[in-house]
């Protein structure tokens, strides 16, 4: 009893040593700094031996070569790391010319770094062994390196290691003896045979972009002859404890008796340590041993609301010495249960973000705390409770602070290739995951994992079932799928899937949003009735947004916006240089329209488990895809906060079910109220309230729904909300909300009068073409109102532009041209030609008919002094000048020219009725006054004319 006493006062003070950070028992020596350096791109290093030679030139590391000026300037001969699809029409696009002289080299497709290399590179450095490391293991690590490395001290060759995700560890061989050596590292940056594919984020150009060089800590570390190698721990909420496996080697070649010991304490807290619990071993060589920690009665739980981190430090003592291995951990059970996650039993939805390695300052991922801190904080800000890391893991500071967080991660293996075929890359997936699984494992956040993204391969799904299987037994502390994207497994515990989202990849304007007039209505059971376990909506959203040129001052790292430039130039050509804040406002709120409509569909499904936005921020590669609210600094751009943006997307969210989002003043308004709800605590006997409410706050109606006690979950239904909209006797935009306790969620509405849109023609004419007799009554003082039928321009006049109601999906350039192909409206709320169509300076789903039965007018040729009614935002690979709604003067009369059908099934378009109506009155009156002449012929150009139409 004595002697478990006195050994727990030893352990007790040990541990208290490495809390104060003074302990002398494990030994470390800093290699950062600077070291000898030299570019290998003929492959001659090794066969030159350089490691027997003083390397020439200086690099500071951690670091990159780019970071430190190393590399060739780009140029059109460049390697780049990353699939072009269509982004390689940018070698051979006349629109491109200009940007591929040597003296104003700029490419389109991402952003470009200040120097390039791809091979091989040399890094060197002397180094002094301590004399008290005499017959001691010494160890080599560094944290992360890009990508494979070769290790030499002096004159032996130690070895390779090509992971992605973990660190690189060499054990030096036991010839090395204290005093002075040469450390020489060897870092190649290719694929060579092992094809983690070319827009897999661990490599890719498209976002980190593929670096060469040593980030991170880089250490050497004295151990023992008997030491801790991987700690495991298995938390068991049923027994109040925490299974603690350790793998210990033993480097002495034989038999050793060995004292473990394992303690923890709750982290960033002055809570006592938890006992002390040792248990002693007999070890041959490399052995697994186990003890089962009691974590007593009164211990926190981890979740996304209480995020409580235990460290636990385990001791193994032998006679050779004492090792040291701390870890941190949560107490968590994070399951699929049937179709819903839980986390310790209680109900999870997934509301998620992906992070694709897009770090414009440095172009490789943080290793500091901090930096990963801000970004998750940032995501709950929004409600987000969850990120997917993209076809690779990130370095350890981002599991400490995403544990810190509360923030539930899916890690992947680094790859989005061609898998099952036999090649190396099958097995290298295999060890990729186990080393990811060993290295972070504990962390609390780590709950999911897949392979990596969208496989390709005949037999990558018998490979993924392989997959699955094993790591579902190697690490039960997960759970698993085979790929982000595809294929459902029936061994899987959860189904990443493309199906629930309003717009597919190649839908273009079939699409839910595109095809589907607007409601709040639909949802995705038709997919979740049909599955057993978890599904988890894949890359969501994918909505673009106009560029946002001041935020070009910020690239000040080693990554430049030469794309953004290419874009703010061609814009001011286009003579609309001056708009550029207006058109990224506008398609911001179209953009912030769809994620809502994207992330509401999503919550209304009841078993749904969940969704990853692609993206909450700017993805500035494959075509450049600025699909985020935020840029690629995860900053804000000033048209949506994080506040309106979390009442939609947080963990609770008040739902509507509307058949219709406009309305006759003959209608009754009918919604069904539903709430999504995975907070903390239930929420008891509230009282759900909505509200209908005119643009300036003034009521028009107002309830109370049944007082009811609301459990987790969604599809929970609150009751019924039904008004008659008689005594709305003009045109009006009216916003209903729904308030459950503290969150409220709103949705838009319009209505129109069924009567009085009949305006007298005597002073115009409504036409589809312009006839001869038109065009005279036109030119010699007439007023005209020309509606297009859709597709009636010319190719070369808007023809061939395809318009939708919604923003553009991913980006024009890496899709190939998939429609819709602009961003929405912008146009002057005030002008008086929209006085009785109520709307404000962007699109909105009253838009929606105008926008599916409409052509773009590029106005290109005309007097850039013309100031369309309503302008289309196009593009911003074309930037050309683009209008719906226009007005000129024509020989003595006026023209009004619109993009838009108003001639075609009137009767089932209010919306066209209506806008018909404002735009007629507004003819018929004073303020009808163009500023801009035309000729009749450049009018005539714009379309198919056909005198007999």
């Amino acid at each position: 009893m004595k002697s478990t006493t006195l050994h727990n006062l030893i352990i007790y003070s040990i541990l208290g040593l490495i809390l104060l950070g003074c302990t002398s028992i494990s030994a470390q020596v800093d290699l950062s700094g600077q070291w000898n350096f030299r570019m290998d791109s003929l492959d001659q290093g090794e066969v030159e031996q350089w490691y027997l030679d003083k390397l020439d030139e200086t690099i500071t590391l951690p670091g990159s070569m780019v970071e430190n000026g190393k590399g060739n300037p780009v140029d059109l001969k460049t390697h780049w790391t990353g699939n072009m699809w269509n982004d390689s029409l940018w070698y051979k696009s006349p629109k491109y010319a200009n940007y591929r002289k040597p003296d104003n080299l700029k490419v389109s497709f991402w952003l470009t770094p200040e120097r390039k290399y791809h091979g091989a590179a040399w890094y060197q450095k002397n180094i002094i062994i301590p004399e008290d490391w005499q017959d001691k293991n010494i160890l080599l690590e560094l944290e992360r390196a890009h990508w494979e490395t070769t290790i030499w001290i002096d004159n032996i060759k130690v070895g390779s290691r090509n992971s992605l995700a973990t660190a690189h560890k060499y054990k030096l061989p036991e010839s090395i003896k204290p005093g002075k050596h040469r450390i020489s590292i060897r870092v190649d940056n290719r694929i060579k045979d092992i094809n983690v594919g070319k827009d897999a984020h661990s490599i890719s150009d498209n976002t980190q972009s593929n670096w060469n060089g040593l980030v991170g800590s880089l250490t050497l570390e004295a151990k023992p002859k008997v030491y801790i190698d991987v700690v495991k721990i298995v938390p068991d909420l049923e027994t109040n404890s925490a299974r603690v496996y350790a793998t210990i080697l033993n480097t002495t070649g034989v038999q050793q008796d060995l004292k473990v010991s394992v303690s923890a304490k709750l982290k960033n807290t002055d809570d006592p340590e938890l006992n002390v619990k040792s248990e002693e071993f007999t070890i041959d060589s490399n052995q697994e041993i186990s003890i089962n920690y009691p974590m007593g009665n009164d211990y926190k739980l981890w979740d996304e609301f209480n995020p409580e981190v235990y460290d636990l430090t385990v001791i193994a003592e032998s006679k050779d010495g004492i090792d040291i291995q701390k870890t941190k951990f949560g107490m968590r059970e994070f399951h699929a249960i049937g179709k819903h996650f839980a986390i310790n039993g209680n109900p999870v939805f997934l509301r998620g973000t992906l992070e694709c390695a897009i770090f414009p300052k440095t172009g490789y991922p943080p290793t500091q705390k901090s930096d990963w801190a801000r970004i998750f904080n940032i995501i709950k800000s929004h409600g987000l409770n969850h990120m997917r890391f993209h076809s690779w893991c990130p370095p350890e500071a981002a599991f400490d602070a995403a544990d810190e967080a509360g923030v539930y991660l899916q890690i992947e293996a680094s790859a989005w290739t061609t898998i099952g075929d036999g090649e190396p890359i099958d097995e290298w997936i295999f060890r990729e995951a186990k080393d990811i699984l060993d290295n972070y494992g504990n962390h609390p956040s780590f709950v999911m994992m897949a392979y990596g993204n969208e496989p390709g391969g005949e037999f990558h799904e018998e490979y993924l079932k392989r997959f699955v299987s094993h790591f579902k037994k190697e690490n039960s502390t997960k759970v698993y799928t085979g790929a982000a994207g595809w294929p459902f497994l029936r061994n899987a515990d959860y189904w990443n899937t493309p199906k629930p989202r309003i717009q597919q990849w190649n839908e273009n304007l079939q699409s839910i949003i595109n095809n589907k007039p607007p409601q709040t209505d639909f949802d995705y059971s038709s997919i979740i009735d049909t599955t057993s376990i978890p599904v988890v909506s894949h890359e969501i959203g994918q909505w673009c947004v106009y560029p946002n040129f001041k935020e070009m001052d910020k690239y000040t790292g080693v990554l430049k916006p030469k794309n953004f430039e290419i874009f703010k130039e061609t814009l001011e050509e286009s003579h609309m240089g001056h708009l550029s804040d207006s058109l990224l406002l506008a398609s911001g709120k179209l953009q912030t329209l769809c994620y809502k409509a994207d992330i509401e569909a999503a919550l209304r499904t009841k078993d749904f488990g969940g969704f990853q936005l692609l993206d909450l921020h700017d993805f500035p590669g494959q075509g450049t895809a600025l699909v985020g609210i935020l840029d690629s600094f995860w900053d804000e751009k000033g048209y949506v906060s994080p506040e309106e943006f979390k009442s939609f997307s947080g963990p609770t969210v008040p739902l509507v079910r509307l058949k219709q989002k406009t309305f006759l003043n003959t209608d009754t308004l009918e919604a069904s109220v539903e709430i999504a709800h995975f907070g903390e605590d239930i929420l008891k006997n509230v009282k759900p309230k909505w509200m209908l409410q005119f643009e300036d706050d003034a009521v028009y109606a107002k309830g109370e729904l049944i007082e009811t006690t609301i459990e987790n979950g969604n599809g929970i239904r609150l009751g019924e909300i039904s008004v008659p909209l008689q005594n709305i006797d003009k045109a009006r935009r009216l916003i209903l909300s729904v308030r459950v306790g503290e969150y409220t969620n709103k949705w838009d509405v319009w209505v129109y009068p069924d009567t009085s849109l009949n305006t007298s023609d005597t002073n115009l004419r409504f036409v589809e073409s312009l006839k001869p007799e038109t065009v005279d009554y036109l030119t010699n003082g007439g007023n005209v109102l020309l509606s297009l039928k859709k597709g009636s321009l010319n190719p070369d006049k808007g023809g061939d532009i395809s318009v939708g109601f919604s923003s553009i999906f991913w980006n024009t350039s890496w899709t190939k041209g998939q429609e819709p192909h602009t961003l929405g409206i912008l146009c002057d709320p005030e002008h008086p030609a929209l006085s009785a169509f109520p709307t404000e300076f962007h699109s909105n789903w009253q838009w929606w008919d105008a926008m599916s039965n409409s052509n773009a007018i590029i106005l290109d040729d005309f007097n850039p002094d013309l100031k369309p009614i309503v302008r289309v935002i196009d593009d911003w690979f074309e930037n050309r000048r683009l209008a719906l709604i226009f007005e000129v003067n024509v020989g003595k009369g006026k023209l009004i020219i619109s993009g838009i059908d108003l001639h075609t099934n009137l009767s089932r378009r209010k919306e066209a009725r209506q806008l018909l109506y404002s735009l007629k009155t507004y003819m018929n009156s004073e303020d009808f006054n163009p500023q801009i002449d035309l000729d009749i012929a450049s009018i005539q150009n714009l379309y198919k004319y056909n005198e007999k139409d």
